[in-house]
């Protein structure tokens, strides 16, 4: 499944692009590295979780990790002080004033956010998108339904026609009227895909999360570097703005390491970064995702032509005069309807009621409404909000343009529970049900593998 090789793709990056900073680090600055690595596995950790769907603020979160590099590097570089955590805290609040790490947090920033915001919400409307599918796809024919298709299929044997196969403009019919329901999702569903391909082209372009997370080692030894060619200067306005520290205990100061900061620290050759996600790229992945979301266009609209032109459901369209048109071996002559539930008031073949939309069906439409509403914000770089997977209570965000009284999230829409089932469907007697097995059966599997061919 698409959602799943792209899901991999993701997480096997972020871990890689993990392993890669702690291996470069212990390398290029050992133990001063070791011991405050908690502060860069707090921001992976951090960044997987908003991934994963947790109720993360990026651009929060980013700039308590710059804040949090801040407090322990301004330490390393001035140990004969003691330094109090109100006093960190006011170091903390010279960050955008004195930019200690030149201009690199502002640009990771915005290309971490932009890049994560499209990721996430492309792989959360895949998965939206394939749960849409499975849904509509258990959802029962109506008694109506039924009845035209063992009519269509199995009238021929009480005729003396047991190896005519029905007409393909027949089955048309037929279709379009078990299927108009389904086919009303095809406007909605065409806005997802379109929205769908547009982030798609972001994660291609400048919000490319793999050309984000893969240097991010380097950068962020840069800011480093830059803090501390730069440290004396900071270190003046700091103790300027925020007081003259005290200072440290002398056997603090004996085991202090300005020697080994200003040695250890130092440029990182970028050609020594392991690689990350082996065996793809992202380019190669929204390239072939993309591939399959436009065949996937107008799936809806489609489908009864693709069941109809199965050769072991109908006659085809060559054999137009030797086929069962409903009543004998003949061609079959009422026109084809149009698609959509309001156009089947007139369909020869399925009684539908236009009058009663399936409430299911309308749930899904609501579903991709909703998502679409997201993948068009993440397009623009804003952030969206999702269910907090990441602990069994929902998180809330900024993005959605909704509240939660007024506009559900669509884990809302897309059920677990089995589809309502209506009254008039419950008019048909037991022995209808154990007679209609057969039709009821082979229409079912006709719509579950066209769906899984088309959303792989």
């Amino acid at each position: 499944m698409i959602h799943q090789v792209c899901t991999e793709f993701f997480r096997e990056l972020l871990e890689n692009a993990e392993k890669s900073l702690n291996d470069m680090f212990v390398r290029t600055y050992g133990m001063l590295y070791m011991q405050n690595s908690d502060v860069f596995q707090d921001l992976f950790t951090e960044l997987k979780r908003y991934y994963t769907g947790g109720n993360v603020n990026l651009e929060e979160m980013l700039n308590d990790f710059w804040a949090r590099l801040l407090e322990r590097m301004f330490q390393l570089i001035n140990p004969q002080y003691h330094f109090t955590e109100d006093y960190l805290e006011c170091v903390s609040k010279y960050i955008d004033q004195l930019k200690p790490f030149g201009d690199v947090p502002r640009k990771l920033k915005v290309q971490v956010t932009r890049a994560f915001i499209a990721a996430r919400t492309f792989v959360q409307g895949l998965t939206v998108g394939r749960e849409v599918a499975n849904r509509v796809s258990k959802v029962s024919p109506t008694p109506g339904c039924i009845r035209a298709l063992m009519k269509m299929l199995y009238c021929p044997y009480c005729r003396g026609l047991p190896t005519v196969k029905p007409c393909n403009n027949y089955c048309l019919n037929v279709m379009k009227g078990c299927l108009a329901n389904q086919a009303d999702l095809d406007t909605e569903w065409n806005l997802f895909i379109d929205a769908m391909l547009l982030v798609a082209e972001r994660l291609e372009g400048p919000f490319n999360i793999e050309s984000v997370m893969d240097p991010i080692d380097v950068k962020i030894s840069e800011a480093i570097m830059n803090m501390q060619e730069n440290s004396m200067q900071v270190s003046a306005k700091v103790f300027q703005g925020c007081g003259q520290p005290k200072p440290a205990p002398a056997l603090r100061s004996s085991r202090s390491v300005p020697e080994n900061f200003s040695t250890r620290f130092r440029p990182y050759n970028p050609e020594e970064r392991p690689t990350t996600a082996a065996g793809t790229s992202l380019d190669r992945l929204v390239t072939d995702i993309k591939e399959k979301l436009k065949l996937s266009k107008k799936f809806w609209s489609t489908l009864p032509y693709t069941i109809c032109k199965d050769e072991r459901v109908t006659a085809g369209t060559s054999n137009e005069e030797d086929c069962w048109n409903g009543h004998t071996k003949a061609r079959y002559l009422p026109e084809i309807m149009n698609d959509g539930l309001t156009n089947q008031i007139n369909n020869p073949e399925v009684d539908v009621d236009i009058t009663r939309p399936d409430t299911f069906i309308r749930q899904q439409i609501m579903a991709l409404r909703v998502m679409t509403n997201k993948l068009k914000n993440a397009y623009n770089g804003n952030d969206v909000n999702f269910q907090d997977t990441s602990d069994e209570t929902s998180g809330s965000g900024s993005g959605s343009g909704c509240t939660d009284d007024i506009c559900p999230t669509e884990f809302d829409f897309i059920t677990t529970e089995a589809p309502p089932v209506d009254s008039d469907r419950r008019e048909v007697d037991s022995s209808a049900n154990q007679s209609n097995q057969s039709p009821l059966a082979l229409f079912i599997v006709c719509i579950v593998l066209v769906l899984q061919r088309q959303w792989r």
